[in-house]
């Protein structure tokens, strides 16, 4: 742990030193996750519709592609790439179809329009990796499309290298944890309720013990992702009563070992990617009405994990 500590207090020293080297507006010159499902703003390959890159031919090659297409299935929840000012509605259609909806961010030292979202709100500031809206049903307007968010320039100007980190990571990056629940890119940890506190060390049965994990904020039937990569295992029984939250898994692997319960795994066993789709939180409001519903997450050594979840910060 001291030599975890002084690694982590040279890395902010070399991490202080290039806060000087760059002016604040520039410590941010790539955007952040845009869409649940896709950590790495993947950007839409060819399909019978065309392709999502910049410049790609449009109307039978007599148009260029003045956007970027950011894969994202239909429902998903859409974050801000950064922080600024709403404005919209933003018609890209101009026809009222299921997906003739968006919003533009302007700020930070950008200004884009992201189209065939529905958006929280279309006025206001909002922050870098705060939830913005969902994406639209695609699928109806063109069927078998790969779904995306239309991510286009004020300026029409090629967002492709702002879509994907410019700066290696720190080697102790690789030591902090993914988003683990869609809704809540920043990892925020449940406060206190009548039933509890969420944070690691919490009182339990009236002091009789202690919580061993930590309660990370999750929707009932919100998407669920995988905080590293590893090998599955499960089913995870945390209550052992059949209850209606009676799920999870475990994922060990890149040097950590977690359960992650009263979630629903899409499978038990097999490799899993950080960011990849793990599963769907279970209906805890049907167990513990008015609890902050969340999926607790115990490390296999019972280890306090909240050091890692910080990682979704950066995000």
């Amino acid at each position: 742990i001291v030599e975890f500590s002084l690694f982590s207090s040279f890395a902010r020293q070399v991490f202080a030193k290039q806060l000087d080297a760059y002016p604040p507006q520039q410590q941010h010159r790539h955007w952040a996750q845009i869409c649940s499902g896709n950590p790495t703003n993947k950007i839409r390959g060819c399909d019978r519709y065309g392709c999502g890159g910049f410049g790609a031919n449009r109307h039978n090659g007599k148009g260029k592609h003045m956007g970027v297409d950011v894969i994202c299935a239909d429902g998903a929840t859409v974050y801000a790439p950064f922080s600024g000012q709403l404005s919209g509605p933003i018609r890209f259609f101009h026809n009222g179809n299921a997906i003739d909806d968006g919003v533009q961010i302007r700020g930070s030292g950008f200004c884009v329009k992201l189209v065939c979202i529905h958006p929280i709100r279309y006025h206001g500031q909002i922050r870098r990796g705060q939830q913005l809206g969902r994406m639209l049903p695609m699928q109806k307007v063109f069927p078998g499309i790969i779904s995306h968010i239309h991510v286009e320039n004020c300026d029409r100007s090629d967002p492709t290298h702002l879509l994907t980190p410019a700066v290696t990571p720190f080697p102790q990056q690789d030591r902090q944890w993914g988003t683990v629940c869609s809704g809540n890119p920043t990892n925020e940890i449940r406060g206190c309720d009548r039933y509890g506190c969420g944070y690691y060390g919490a009182p339990r049965q009236n002091s009789k013990r202690k919580h061993r994990a930590v309660d990370v904020i999750c929707a009932d039937g919100a998407t669920v992702y995988a905080p590293f990569s590893g090998e599955l295992s499960g089913p995870i029984k945390l209550f052992h009563n059949g209850n209606a939250i009676d799920d999870g898994v475990q994922i060990r692997g890149s040097g950590f070992c977690v359960k992650l319960v009263c979630i629903h795994p899409i499978r038990y066993n097999g490799r899993i990617s950080k960011g990849q789709i793990l599963g769907k939180m279970l209906p805890m409001q049907r167990v513990f009405p008015g609890i902050i519903s969340h999926i607790h997450i115990e490390n296999c050594d019972h280890s306090d994990p909240t050091s890692y979840l910080e990682g979704g910060k950066g995000q």
